[in-house]
């Protein structure tokens, strides 16, 4: 998804600081795609506790809060935006209808 949005990094933590530092991702979104980054170093790199010495797992509910976070992410980058130009389009055909010119 952030390939498609044009952060063409070929790993997925520089492509991610890419789009956080980018500005485009609002605040809430852009901490919890923070945590994708962090929770995927701890799968594709297994870290120890330091205390332990225990190898420190993904559990469930950080690969849920990952699924979320997509989820939260889709919904930014294509589902909002066609709402938005198909409540545009049925306000510009009203407009039209009405012999007005269509929004800016």
């Amino acid at each position: 998804m952030l390939r498609d949005k044009g952060f063409t990094q070929k790993d997925l933590a520089p492509a991610i600081q890419a789009a956080l530092d980018s500005n485009q991702i609002p605040g809430a979104i852009a901490d919890n795609l923070d945590a994708i980054r962090n929770i995927g170093n701890f799968a594709a790199h297994p870290l120890k506790d330091t205390n332990s010495g225990e190898i420190l797992p993904v559990v469930p509910e950080e690969a849920e809060w990952n699924l979320d976070v997509l989820e939260e992410l889709f919904d930014f980058f294509y589902v909002q935006p066609e709402k938005a130009r198909q409540k545009r389009a049925a306000l510009n055909a009203k407009l039209a209808a009405a012999g007005k010119p269509e929004m800016k």
